[in-house]
């Protein structure tokens, strides 16, 4: 059986095709196409449509390539939503998590609700851009129109075959969510002024949703596909295609964010993980990914789009390795990073207003960048160990982040743990393991597991000597007192 990822990211998407050849999954991009926000009268907003499309054209190729039947998951980023009238019309543009007009408005809902209850109900972190925030500052009259509120994955997989879930894993992320009765919390959604009854039902990974509506896209010469309901958050796919094995392992999915954390059979919330901002995302097979939201190669992007001179990633890391690292001590997590009109410039003020040397060229900067995401990855595993009480002794990188060999080097010297870098493409190979596994192809996730480690090449990184502690006080004493990631 053949099957497909379709795997879309903040800035481009893809389709994927897997299949397990001579004991060993088989992977094959066939499809890839851009993805980015855009400015309208303010606002930031995705095109829904165009991924749509995208999607079709891609599934098209398949066909093309002579794969006649398939089964097709879809995973995208969190926290934003679609809205549908009764006749399953788009009510609005797709808003953007990276838009300003939630940047204040936990302060608007705290007064109602304090963190502390909030965070008791859901486990889920504060982030200005969690769907609880958004659907706070909609219009309540859009809201009073709206038949049926969808994730933007559950969205995509409606339009191609008609058929509305809310997938647990990226529904997890809207703060909405009662971890104990695994249920829309009753008190959260009278805050924003909506009901149960807006969402569709749950769905589990590895559900099917159903069949694609061929007639629909008369355009095109497509297969006969059968969409599976997989993890749709891309994260929880990501996860899920992590090659660890055993229990004293975390893991790093490295992308325009960096998630870390650790898998878990229950969560954990206590005033220790409240403290530290840690989150409780459900994952596959009720399964939690207790992990930290950190700012990832969202800065090195950023950067790249603002100096005058393009650079390739390759040569980012080309360019650190020929100047002084630590220079800067940089907390990434801080909101003025999240998107700043031009992130050279607001690096360089934040260095002018603590009165530390200012990068200029290409090199200090991807220094400074990766310096800092390695002292943040190595709090963050100190913290997973004294809030769970979990010995990690190894942490796996995956993702596109584990291409880079200078900034993984730098997470195992600082952390002390020993990292393994890939899959890089362990989304989509998430994607298609909860594919294989409703196939009856691999039988549970630890088995998948085992197929991704000796499927793809991992690589290994050794903790050098390094007075990392040294480094850590001081990245503490010059963010201030009051640390916090």
């Amino acid at each position: 059986m053949v099957h497909i990822a379709v795997d879309i990211g903040a800035s481009s998407g893809r389709l994927v095709v897997g299949e397990i050849k001579d004991g060993k999954m088989k992977i094959e991009e066939i499809h890839r196409f851009a993805n980015g926000f855009t400015e309208t009268e303010g606002i930031l907003y995705w095109d829904i449509e165009h991924l749509l499309t995208e999607i079709v054209k891609g599934l098209a190729t398949a066909k093309l390539l002579g794969y006649e039947t398939c089964t097709v998951g879809i995973d995208t980023w969190a926290v934003d939503y679609v809205f549908i009238d009764k006749k399953g019309n788009r009510l609005q543009e797709v808003v953007s998590y990276r838009d300003k007009r939630t940047d204040k408005t936990i302060e608007k809902v705290t007064p109602t609700i304090s963190k502390k209850l909030i965070y008791e109900k859901t486990g889920i972190q504060f982030l200005p851009f969690n769907t609880i925030y958004q659907l706070f500052e909609e219009d309540s009259e859009l809201i009073k129109k709206t038949d049926k509120i969808m994730m933007v994955p559950d969205y995509l997989g409606y339009r191609l075959t008609g058929i509305a879930v809310t997938e647990v894993t990226n529904a997890s992320t809207m703060q909405l969510l009662n971890v104990d009765k695994r249920h829309f919390d009753d008190d959260l959604l009278d805050i924003i002024s909506v009901k149960k009854e807006q969402f569709a039902d749950f769905a589990e990974p590895g559900q099917e949703l159903g069949s694609l509506k061929k007639e629909w896209f008369p355009s095109y010469d497509l297969p006969d596909c059968k969409l599976i309901t997989v993890a749709s958050h891309d994260t929880a796919s990501a996860v899920a295609g992590t090659p660890g094995i055993g229990e004293d392992w975390a893991y790093l999915s490295s992308g325009t964010w960096s998630l870390l954390g650790v898998e878990l059979d229950k969560p954990v919330i206590t005033q220790l993980s409240l403290k530290d901002n840690y989150t409780n995302e459900w994952g596959v097979f009720q399964t939690y990914r207790f992990l930290k939201n950190i700012m990832g190669m969202w800065i090195i992007q950023e950067v790249r789009r603002n100096l005058p001179e393009d650079y390739n990633y390759p040569k980012f890391v080309e360019e650190a390795k020929k100047v002084e690292h630590f220079q800067q001590f940089i907390n990434f997590n801080d909101d003025r990073f999240l998107n700043p009109p031009n992130m050279v410039t607001e690096i360089q003020a934040y260095c002018k207003e603590t009165s530390q040397p200012i990068p200029e060229t290409a090199g200090e900067f991807a220094a400074c960048i990766y310096d800092n995401m390695a002292i943040i990855y190595a709090i963050a595993l100190s913290d997973l160990e004294e809030i769970t009480g979990k010995k990690i002794d190894c942490l796996h990188i995956v993702g596109g982040g584990a291409h880079n060999e200078l900034l993984n080097q730098l997470t195992a010297n600082i952390s002390g743990k020993t990292a393994y870098a890939g899959p890089t493409e362990a989304t989509a190979i998430g994607n298609l393991l909860l594919q294989m596994i409703a196939a009856n192809e691999v039988a549970n996730l630890d088995e998948g597991r085992q197929l991704v480690h000796k499927s793809f090449d991992i690589k290994q990184y050794m903790p050098e000597f390094i007075d990392r502690n040294q480094l850590i006080s001081r990245f503490r004493e010059m963010i201030g007192k009051q640390f916090s990631l």
